[in-house]
């Protein structure tokens, strides 16, 4: 229950510096964008890598070329599918969502927020968060593509141009 063998101990010490090896070269070889949790899409990437990782270092069964390549489809897949995005507006429409405006001008939008799943109170949350004492003092609160909240105020809200593509309900 503690402790099998020396050989599965030294098994694992030796697959994970392999396995961990295979993953940086293979996330350095992709891209930054790679890890980056710019959406939903993303995070489901990097939580497979870290998974696949596990599974290569605790499971017999998996030789480390097959954990190789499977750290590389993945990485390739993720390539493949966020460039496809940036080519192609349906590709993206497909993958990701769409920033939503939950706030505006001070006021909740109780649909929008309705839609997201998101209560007044995460709302408030995110204001205070983001060092604001007053609703009204916010022009807009977003819920981004990746589950984050993004708060303007009044005061750093400019021309408002950062919105021009989040979807107001």
């Amino acid at each position: 229950m503690f402790f099998d063998s020396w050989y599965d101990t030294l098994r694992v010490a030796v697959m994970a510096v392999c396995a961990y090896a295979a993953l940086l070269l293979v996330v350095r070889l992709s891209g930054k964008r790679t890890l980056a949790k710019m959406n939903a899409f993303d995070l489901v990437v990097t939580v497979a890598l870290g998974s696949t990782l596990a599974t290569i270092l605790l499971t017999r069964d998996v030789a480390l070329a097959e954990g190789a390549l499977a750290l590389a489809l993945l990485v390739s897949l993720q390539f493949v599918s966020a460039r496809a995005a940036v080519r192609s507006r349906s590709f993206r429409r497909l993958i990701k969502s769409e920033p939503t405006l939950l706030l505006s001008d001070g006021r909740m939008l109780p649909e929008a927020m309705a839609r997201q799943r998101v209560t007044e109170g995460e709302v408030r949350q995110a204001i205070r968060a983001h060092g604001i004492g007053a609703v009204e003092d916010v022009t807009a609160v977003v819920l981004e593509t990746d589950g984050s909240f993004s708060v303007l105020s009044r005061s750093r809200s400019g021309s408002g141009s950062s919105l021009e593509d989040v979807t107001a309900g």
